[in-house]
């Protein structure tokens, strides 16, 4: 499920300061934002990514468990079906790599398919992931409730 442990003797921050340390991530020019957890999400903080172009929402849960200096987290996403003009709901950890591409005239004259976009689920989650361990936190991915 994508657990990850922090390197050994990393002392374990308090839960509030890696609550900050996350928080502060947004500060970084990232390509997402980290906010509150809601009550009816269920957590203590949410990263939420909206790529418009490939109309893809990524959405990391993330529930601060203070007993086992572990951060809980359940990815979720929507984006566009192949099958029909609605979303797909997906959840658990799991690595893409979306693409668009566009065909242009190339030097020679001849039209050449070439990528226009390029969104991995890899530039959200690691430095969330990274940001937990460093704090010497373990990262768990589950895949119901935080």
């Amino acid at each position: 499920m994508g657990t990850r442990y922090p390197e050994k003797g990393v002392a374990p921050l308090p839960a509030t300061e890696l609550r900050d340390a996350l928080l502060a991530l947004n500060d970084t020019g990232i390509r997402f934002v980290i906010r509150q957890g809601t009550p009816k999400e269920g957590c203590d903080l949410v990263a939420d990514c909206r790529v418009r172009e490939l109309r893809l929402t990524l959405k990391i849960r993330m529930r601060l468990v203070a007993s086992t200096r572990e951060v809980r987290a359940l990815d979720e996403r929507w984006e566009p079906s192949h099958e029909s003009s609605r979303e797909q709901y997906g959840r658990g950890p799991a690595t893409a790599v979306y693409k668009q591409w566009e065909f242009k005239k190339g030097p020679d004259g001849r039209r050449r398919k070439v990528e226009t976009l390029r969104f991995d689920t890899r530039d959200v989650k690691n430095p969330l992931r990274n940001t937990v361990l460093k704090a010497g936190w373990t990262w768990r991915g589950v895949l119901f409730r935080p």
